[in-house]
């Protein structure tokens, strides 16, 4: 189930379509049929991290200036490193990664801004797919993404835009690094 949610959440966060030119940390909730995962997600220029608390305690640290992924294990002290894609890149537009049409269907207030709701229709794997996205208007992002049927809503709430402390985005240097039985490293 987490793995699952973290490849959702990371969809989210990767392909949201966001301009982000502005610092952040904002308390994360993704609900799906599986269940629900909270947590916190700090943004800088860059490099973002997810601390997932529930289900379990994960850290996720992506560092696109290195190209590496620090997936993180704070109850044992310890992580592992995977290569990052430079392709997997946010975009610095407006748009979600393979977006066909995007259509306002309306304004709500969620969580304290305004935002604009657009049904967002784009292609995946060769099939169009479709979400709605509250845009916040105050804050130019997205605060809110969820599947038509209703099967997975992933919100930002509590938004605090301003300067991340660098090390939020580092390994603790106390932990260890997860070595895969049989040399099967990342890197």
């Amino acid at each position: 189930m987490l793995k699952k949610l973290l490849i959702v959440l990371s969809f989210i966060v990767l392909f949201s379509g966001t301009a982000l030119a502005f610092e952040f940390s904002a308390d994360t909730i993704m609900t799906s049929k599986e269940g629900r995962m909270s947590g916190k997600m700090y943004y800088k220029q860059d490099r973002f991290r997810m601390d997932i608390k529930a289900p379990e305690e994960m850290i996720t640290i992506t560092r696109i200036d290195k190209k590496v992924i620090w997936n993180i294990m704070p109850a044992e002290k310890m992580y592992m490193e995977m290569p990052f894609n430079i392709q997997n890149k946010p975009k610095v537009e407006d748009k979600m990664e393979g977006e066909i049409e995007r259509k306002q269907v309306g304004t709500e207030t969620v969580d304290g801004h305004p935002t604009k709701k657009y049904l967002i229709t784009y292609q995946s794997g060769g099939r169009k797919e479709q979400v709605y996205q509250w845009w916040a208007t105050d804050i130019n992002f997205p605060v809110k993404t969820a599947a038509i049927d209703g099967s997975w809503v992933q919100e930002y709430r509590n938004v605090k835009t301003g300067s991340q402390p660098n090390s939020l985005f580092e390994v603790p240097s106390s932990y260890q690094k997860f070595q895969i039985p049989g040399g099967m490293n990342y890197r």
